[in-house]
């Protein structure tokens, strides 16, 4: 059962960036779920098709995300900023575009809800911690990024941090949730950005083998099911704690798993290797596992969907409507 949020009235206005993607329509629908629909959507919708996200959600408003920066003064009253938006291809090279539209556009949003006293709640990425190899807590001695979109990510999260450092007691709520390998419906968008289950699970529907790459034995992620990245950013809305916590299941996993698991589902599904794309070499995360030692002592104590029983859901739901709500 969804846990009761603080008393909210119409009055009150909710901005979530990236609404039409993918955390960010799961996280509309939990608000829903709270009968909270005076929601304003930002977005980009130049692929038509992100509509589909939109289909089931109750929202007040949507504004292009382009149009955003240049209408905040209309938004003074607003209660909360949910920051979903972000360009998140962790392939893109042009790092003046991913700095501009993650880290830039990120700092105008922020420095607006603090002059306005607006919570402030934003998607930051596991991406920040590397290759893992000093571990994966929230710290700065933990945190090498392998790639432009890392980086940029990385360096909002120093931003935050000084603000923070600087004010212990900011009037605003600042929130960074450092999500790790989120998978679910509504991710349909994503293209090559989409989680391994949606991929393996399309070519399983098209009868294909399930493709992975050499090694994927020996790749784990902390892969977390999006009912509970939507669960996590809920409680936070609701204690108003500010600062930076992981956002995983503090359990790594291979992506050999995430294709047994289908296979156990679908025992027709075959299995076949795939060589490792050089493009990929020295930027790709071999191994994640967040540490939740922070997160547990804000008082989260849920426990976390299994992997198998996500992937269970996340098929049902794929079977019915291709992943979409």
């Amino acid at each position: 059962m969804p846990r009761k949020l603080r008393s909210f009235t119409i009055a009150d206005m909710i901005i979530v960036t990236g609404g039409a993607g993918f955390i960010g329509s799961n996280l509309i629908k939990g608000l829903n779920s709270q009968g909270i629909t005076q929601i304003i959507v930002v977005d980009d919708l130049s692929d038509g098709k992100k509509h589909l996200n939109l289909n089931r959600l109750k929202i007040a408003d949507y504004i292009d995300k382009n149009d955003l920066l240049n209408q905040l003064d209309h938004f003074k009253n607003v209660q909360t900023i949910f920051h979903q938006g972000a360009c998140s291809n962790t392939m893109e090279t042009d790092g003046a575009f991913m700095m501009r539209n993650n880290f830039t556009f990120s700092k105008e949003l922020l420095q607006f809800a603090l002059k306005n006293q607006i919570d402030f709640l934003y998607a930051s990425s596991a991406s920040v911690y590397g290759d893992g190899t000093s571990g994966f807590r929230e710290s700065i001695d933990c945190e090498y990024p392998l790639n432009i979109y890392a980086y940029s990510k990385f360096l909002f999260d120093q931003y935050v941090r000084e603000i923070l450092r600087t004010n212990k007691s900011p009037s605003s709520q600042i929130l960074g949730l450092r999500y790790f390998n989120v998978y679910g419906y509504q991710e349909n968008h994503k293209g090559t950005m989409a989680s391994v289950a949606f991929h393996l699970m399309n070519q399983l529907n098209h009868n294909e083998p399930l493709k992975l790459f050499e090694g994927s034995e020996s790749f784990k992620r902390d892969f977390v099911f999006v009912d509970d990245v939507v669960d996590i950013n809920l409680f936070f809305f609701e204690k108003k704690l500010s600062g930076i916590y992981n956002c995983g299941t503090g359990k790594s996993r291979s992506f050999l798993d995430v294709a047994n698991i289908l296979r156990a589902i679908n025992p027709s599904a075959l299995i076949e290797t795939i060589p490792f794309p050089s493009a990929l070499l020295k930027k790709y995360q071999t191994f994640t596992e967040a540490n939740l030692t922070s997160l547990r002592d804000s008082g989260y104590t849920k426990s976390s969907v299994s992997l198998e029983a996500g992937i269970q859901r996340y098929y049902e739901q794929f079977q019915k409507t291709g992943g979409l709500f």
